[in-house]
């Protein structure tokens, strides 16, 4: 079952799974989504063969985060706002470029311990960036994430841009497990995740709003 609508800081397009014993006869999509608040919408039902579980199952989860250097109260829900000049994309793009090339991230969570283990298959990350430069997009996609591990990155890539990081720091953070610099994470407002992926089923991702709620012809930098 697939659900997917905007929250209080960030739109997420998920799945969730429901054992129903009886043979539904009647329109389930139509009367959930009646019963639904307005932010929470249910686009699809689909009925599974035995008890696929809608979190543990999961073989990769997409996420976009967004930013903006500008003050607009239309993206003040859509995008997070740094007052920003002057970033280094090129240096931003170099540490992006780094991080399908490693596994552990204790570096990049908030509370590494509580986990059995801190390894990440991170299979794709790349930077975009509007052709005015004010706006960008950060997507990741790996078989699990830790903590705040996205928003944490996101800090760190924009203090790369920002000068106040270094290359060789940041790679040394996911050699030596360590952070070098401690960096608040990136707010949460504009991040979103954009698609679930399972060994039996991988639906095309529901990305308007990535095109057409964002506005933008995004450049891969």
């Amino acid at each position: 079952m697939v659900v997917g609508g905007p929250m209080r800081m960030y739109m997420r397009v998920s799945f969730f799974h429901a054992d129903i014993e009886k043979e539904i006869d009647f329109d389930l999509l139509y009367i959930l989504n009646k019963a639904l608040p307005y932010n929470i919408a249910v686009f699809d039902i689909i009925k599974m063969e035995g008890k696929p579980h809608a979190r543990f199952d999961a073989v990769q989860r997409k996420y976009d985060y967004f930013i903006h250097t500008y003050k607009d109260p239309f993206l003040s829900t859509q995008s997070s706002f740094y007052q920003l000049n002057n970033l280094d994309f090129d240096k931003m793009k170099a540490v992006v470029k780094l991080l399908p090339l490693y596994k552990n991230y204790r570096a990049f969570c908030t509370h590494p311990d509580k986990y059995e283990h801190t390894l990440c298959n991170v299979m794709e990350a790349d930077l975009f960036v509007n052709p005015k430069g004010d706006r960008l997009r950060f997507h990741i996609a790996s078989n699990r994430f830790l903590g705040k591990m996205i928003r944490i990155i996101m800090g760190k890539i924009l203090m790369v841009g920002k000068g106040e990081l270094s290359f060789d720091e940041f790679e040394s953070e996911l050699i030596t497990l360590q952070a070098s610099k401690l960096s608040l994470p990136a707010h949460p407002t504009g991040l979103y995740l954009s698609k679930v992926t399972y060994p039996y089923l991988n639906l095309e991702p529901r990305t308007e709003f990535i095109h057409s709620t964002q506005g933008i012809d995004w450049i891969s930098i």
